[in-house]
């Protein structure tokens, strides 16, 4: 099988596939918003909220649940639209794509279509490969104790443009743990990509085992806006490895970024050839760490670093970071309190143009591009 790499960012969705065109919008206050490329599928398949479950699937004819669109969305090439709505989770969804046929499971608004919490721990339980997630609202605080958003437990696998808050809030504290979205190698899965979302208030104050973004594969963690996590924005364990953690803004929680492997499933060399470039890590409790088993290739380029109160970054086996920036990154509205901080960045804000190219998507999180003309900027959102 051949790797994904890097998402590329734009959605052009056929329109022989929707005569009106699905478009992921953007979030309030938003121009635009991070997008995807939805290709014609052999297959489609609606979900609305006035639909049935005894109906065909079909546009005219919609499904009402995202379970019975999981019972007959099996085959690679396949799309399923979801309108704006509100759904019930708990649903697994188990089929596989391929690298050429991939499934995807669309909201064709930007958040309209609202997930919550069904009867399991679980709003959304994916253990397929080659499936893409694009636009949800997942919203966990219907059933604060639910303790995953989105679960990924295959292969190759794309989360991108989804907002999951309010997740295991209010959750027992166990090793079994949760996250907003995680990535798992348990069932041998590996390079998968999340992009592009908004996490915010997960987990439990002092709980070391629920987190934002959550990676145990190789791939991707990109343009990604997180904070309010009660353990670590982005934390990589288990058998992860070659992870490029690019153009993050995360803030307001435990840790920022950790960086290790450790109680491992299926590899015991550790966390190596990890890549962390560009992410605003500010006003958490610990910036970026490295813990567990970590290798000696793993770089740490032009990130801005400041405020937070243990320590900016603690590195292991020598390394060193190049190209810190050590100084506020002047958001529009920053709150480590309001329902929705500002994120952008001021005009004053010494993020601008201090980024690198290494690694980078060609937009940020609102598909506004990056180039060389403007200079990269640090964290999600491009100025």
């Amino acid at each position: 099988m051949q790797k994904t790499g890097t998402i590329a960012k734009a959605l052009r969705v056929n329109a022989l596939l929707c005569a009106s065109a699905a478009v992921l919008m953007g979030a309030a206050g938003s121009a635009s918003a991070t997008v995807y490329p939805i290709p014609a599928t052999t297959y489609n398949y609606y979900v609305a909220p006035t639909g049935s479950d005894s109906a065909s699937g079909s546009k005219s004819a919609p499904f009402r649940t995202l379970a019975r669109a999981a019972q007959v969305a099996t085959k690679p090439g396949t799309t399923v639209w979801v309108a704006p709505g509100t759904y019930t989770g708990g649903f697994k969804t188990t089929a596989n794509g391929t690298s050429s046929a991939r499934i995807y499971w669309v909201s064709t608004t930007k958040w309209g279509a609202k997930i919550v919490p069904g009867s399991t721990a679980n709003v959304w339980d994916n253990r397929g490969s080659y499936v893409s997630i694009v636009g949800f609202d997942i919203d966990g605080s219907t059933k604060p104790a639910v303790t995953h958003g989105i679960y990924m437990g295959g292969s190759y696998d794309h989360v991108v443009n989804n907002h999951v808050h309010h997740i295991a809030k209010s959750a027992t504290c166990t090793s079994a743990g949760g996250s907003a979205i995680g990535v798992d190698s348990y069932y041998k899965g590996v390079w998968n990509d999340v992009v592009g979302n908004t996490v915010n208030d997960i987990g439990p104050a002092g709980c070391k085992y629920i987190q934002g973004i959550y990676v145990s594969t190789s791939g991707t963690v990109k343009d990604n806006l997180v904070y309010r996590v009660g353990e670590a924005a982005i934390h990589l364990w288990h058998d992860a490895n070659h992870v490029k953690i690019i153009n993050n803004t995360v803030t307001s929680s435990h840790y920022g970024i950790i960086v290790g492997g450790g109680n491992f499933y299926n590899s015991s060399t550790g966390d190596d050839y990890t890549i962390v470039n560009n992410n605003i890590v500010y006003d958490n409790t610990y910036g970026i760490s490295e813990q567990g088993v970590t290798g000696t290739h793993n770089s740490y380029s032009n990130n801005l670093l400041y405020q937070n109160s243990g320590y900016n970054i603690s590195l292991k086996n020598g390394l060193t970071a190049k190209g810190t920036v050590s100084s506020n990154p002047l958001f529009v509205g920053y709150s480590r309190t309001a329902a929705t901080p500002n994120y952008h960045l001021t005009s004053s804000s010494p993020a601008i143009g201090r980024g690198t190219s290494v690694g980078i998507n060609p937009t940020d999180i609102e598909d506004k591009p990056r180039n060389a003309t403007t200079g990269y900027d640090i964290g999600a959102y491009q100025h």
